[in-house]
């Protein structure tokens, strides 16, 4: 397998990167997000993922590790393949796609092209508790999260701040709460989370 490709970035175009190592052109499939990161480098290093099907085999290369995770997260979704996941990080970076999972926020996910709000659901629901355990969260970014369709999530985060959990903690504790459940719910759930 192929963990990452060093070299001279020698073609590009929306959602391609060809990095040519020692005569060698590897065409990787990529998002836009990396575009944006190695278009002016002289030299560039991508993480890469090989996707093997029957029909195909595809290299996909990232600027960065967090975006290759990211990226293995989603394809490992039921029903999220390669291009649905590349086409979500082309337009969120990976810790807020995080944030996003982490709060229930599906809403964002369906932004991105070919994201229907099934998939979008499917991903929160399937990924949530593993990303709650890896991720930590600034109070800043906890703060730029919108409310999921109403303030329930917000007015539940400021409840458990004013009782002194900081918005770290209250972040992790409502990531597995029921979006859609009110405010009351959703306090109930953070302070049996927190313990």
């Amino acid at each position: 397998m192929i963990y990452s490709l060093r070299g001279e970035l020698t073609h590009w175009e929306a959602g391609l990167a060809v990095i040519e190592c020692n005569g060698v052109g590897y065409a990787c499939r990529t998002t836009m997000n990396t575009l944006s990161k190695i278009r002016e480098l002289d030299e560039v290093k991508l993480f890469t993922y090989m996707h093997v099907t029957e029909n195909s085999l595809d290299l996909f290369g990232f600027a960065d590790s967090a975006e290759l995770a990211s990226f293995r997260q989603l394809i490992s979704v039921s029903g999220v393949g390669p291009k649905a996941a590349l086409s979500i990080l082309s337009d969120i970076t990976p810790s807020k796609l995080a944030l996003c999972i982490a709060t229930g926020d599906s809403k964002t996910l369906t932004k991105s092209p070919g994201i229907g709000a099934k998939i979008a659901q499917r991903i929160v629901m399937e990924l949530k508790d593993k990303v709650a355990k890896e991720q930590r969260f600034t109070s800043s970014e906890l703060a730029a999260v919108p409310a999921s369709g109403g303030s329930a999530l917000t007015e539940a985060m400021a409840a458990l701040q004013t009782l002194g959990f900081n918005p770290a903690q209250c972040g992790a504790a409502l990531a597995g709460a029921d979006p859609n459940a009110g405010v009351e719910e959703l306090i109930k759930y953070g302070l049996k989370n927190l313990g």
